[in-house]
C-alpha cells in the first residue's frame, strides 16, 4: 500500500470484508465495524475524537455508513501521512459524492472489487482480453454444453450463493436485494419509495443488456421520469446496475446514443426473477438477454486484474448495426464482442463487427462471436467465433 489510505468497494457480499481481514492479519490492523451501532454513534457524535483513538493500522468496515468521517481522516493523515494507515471497505461508492472524494483526493487509493469471475472459481487465468488486444487469439475447443453455462449464469459471482442448492440461492438473492434496498442506499441517500428498489432491480433483471428508456421504467414503477433516473443512479452507486455508455467516433447522426442497462451479477437477476438454469435455458430471448450480461461482467472482472486499464461501451447504430461490447485500451486499440446463444455461427453474426471495423480502421484489433458453441476458428483476418466458456477455460 502505497497511500496513507486505501478503499476496497464494491457490492455487499462480494468478499470486501474477508478480503480486508486476510490482508490486515498479518500486518496488525485493528478491525472497526459500522455495522457496530455504537461505533456509527461515537464516530458521528466526535468523529475527530473516534479516528484520534485509532491505531496506526486500522481496518474501517463499511465506512459509507459514516460519510462525515472523511474530514476528519483528512485532518490525521495529514499529521502522519505514512502509508497504510487505514484500510477502509464499503458497500456504496462513496467517491463520487462530491465533498467525500475532495476531502481525501491524493490521499487515498481506490480499488473496486468484483464478485467471483468464473475463471477464479475453476482456478484458471484466461487470456482473452490481452490476446484480443494483441490479435494473437488461437481456437478452443471442448466446451461446455448449454444447461452448463445456464448454470454458470443463474449462479452468478457472489461467493456465499455457491455454497447453495438453486432454491436456496434464490431466496439468498431475494433477500439481498431487500438488504441493498434498505441498507446500502439509505446510506447515500434518503428516498421516500424505498419499496420501489426491489422493483427497479426486477425491472433492470428481466429486461438486462437493453437500451436504457428511463420512460418505460417510471410507468412500471410510478415515479416521474427524473426520479427513475435518480433511482438507476444510486443503484449504481452500490454495484447492482451498470450502464454501459454508446461507443461512437466522429459521431453522427446515425449512432445510437442511448446507453444499455445490465444488472450487475447475473445470480441476482436470476434470483429476483425466480428462474433456475432449465428454466432460463427455455426461454431464448431472456437467456440471450442473460448471456449478453453473463459476458459483460466476466469480461469486467477479468480486466479488473489487468495492469493496462480496458474501458467498456457499445455499438448501436441506426442502420441495425450493433456490437454489444467494445473494449478499448488507450485512444486507438478497440476490440468487440458480439455475444450468440446460438450452437453455431453463420457469416451474418459478424455483421456488426464488420461495421464497427470498417469505423474504427486501423484500431481495430479482433473482432470476435463469442458463443454457446465448443469449437473455435477463425472468420477472417481480424474475426473469431470462440465458445463463450474462453472466459474461463485455457486456450488449446
Amino acid at each position: 500500500m502505497d497511500t496513507p489510505a486505501v478503499l476496497i468497494h464494491g457490492a455487499r457480499q462480494s468478499g470486501k470484508t474477508t478480503l480486508a481481514k486476510h490482508i490486515g492479519a498479518s500486518l496488525g490492523y485493528r478491525y472497526v465495524s459500522f455495522d457496530d451501532p455504537s461505533n456509527v454513534e461515537f464516530a458521528e457524535s466526535d468523529p475527530l475524537g473516534f479516528v484520534r483513538t485509532l491505531p496506526p493500522r486500522t481496518i474501517l468496515d463499511e465506512v459509507q455508513r459514516v460519510p462525515g468521517l472523511f474530514t476528519s481522516l483528512k485532518l490525521v493523515i495529514d499529521e502522519d501521512r505514512q502509508p497504510g494507515r487505514f484500510l477502509m471497505t464499503g458497500s456504496a461508492n462513496v467517491m463520487l459524492v462530491p465533498r467525500l472524494a475532495d476531502s481525501l483526493a491524493g490521499r487515498i487509493e481506490i480499488l473496486q472489487l468484483q464478485p467471483l469471475s468464473q475463471a477464479e472459481l475453476v482456478g484458471t487465468q484466461p487470456t482473452l482480453i490481452d490476446d484480443a488486444f494483441a490479435a494473437t487469439l488461437v481456437p478452443l475447443r471442448g466446451a461446455e454444453p448449454t444447461l452448463s453455462l445456464a448454470k454458470r449464469i443463474v449462479a452468478g459471482g457472489y461467493p456465499v450463493p455457491h455454497t447453495m442448492k438453486s432454491a436456496a440461492q434464490r431466496r439468498w438473492y431475494a433477500n439481498h436485494a431487500r438488504t441493498i434496498a434498505e441498507r446500502d442506499v439509505k446510506d447515500l441517500a434518503r428516498i421516500r419509495a424505498l419499496d420501489s428498489l426491489p422493483r427497479l432491480l426486477e425491472y433492470a433483471s428481466a429486461h438486462t443488456s437493453g437500451l436504457v428508456n428511463f420512460t418505460s421504467v417510471a410507468e412500471v414503477l410510478g415515479l416521474s421520469r427524473p426520479t427513475a433516473q435518480d433511482y438507476v443512479t444510486l443503484l449504481e452507486h452500490v454495484f447492482v446496475l451498470n450502464t454501459l455508455r454508446p461507443w461512437s467516433r466522429n459521431a453522427t447522426s446515425r449512432m445510437v446514443k442511448a446507453p444499455k442497462l445490465h444488472i450487475g451479477d447475473t445470480g441476482l437477476a436470476a434470483g429476483l426473477l425466480g428462474l433456475d438454469a432449465t428454466a432460463l435455458a427455455d426461454d431464448r430471448p431472456l437467456y440471450g438477454r442473460f448471456a449478453e450480461t453473463f459476458v459483460l461482467q466476466e469480461l469486467r472482472r477479468l480486466a479488473s486484474g489487468a495492469e493496462e486499464r480496458t474501458s467498456f461501451s457499445h455499438f448501436r447504430d441506426r442502420d441495425d448495426y450493433e456490437v454489444d461490447i467494445v473494449l478499448e485500451r488507450g485512444p486507438h486499440r478497440i476490440v468487440g464482442i458480439e455475444v450468440k446463444t446460438a450452437a453455431s455461427v453463420t457469416g451474418k453474426d459478424f455483421r456488426g463487427l464488420r461495421k464497427l471495423r470498417e469505423i474504427a480502421g486501423d484500431s481495430f484489433k479482433a473482432g470476435v462471436v463469442l458463443y454457446d458453441g465448443t469449437t473455435g476458428y477463425r472468420h477472417d483476418e481480424s474475426l473469431w467465433a470462440l465458445p463463450i466458456s474462453v472466459l474461463w477455460e485455457a486456450s488449446t
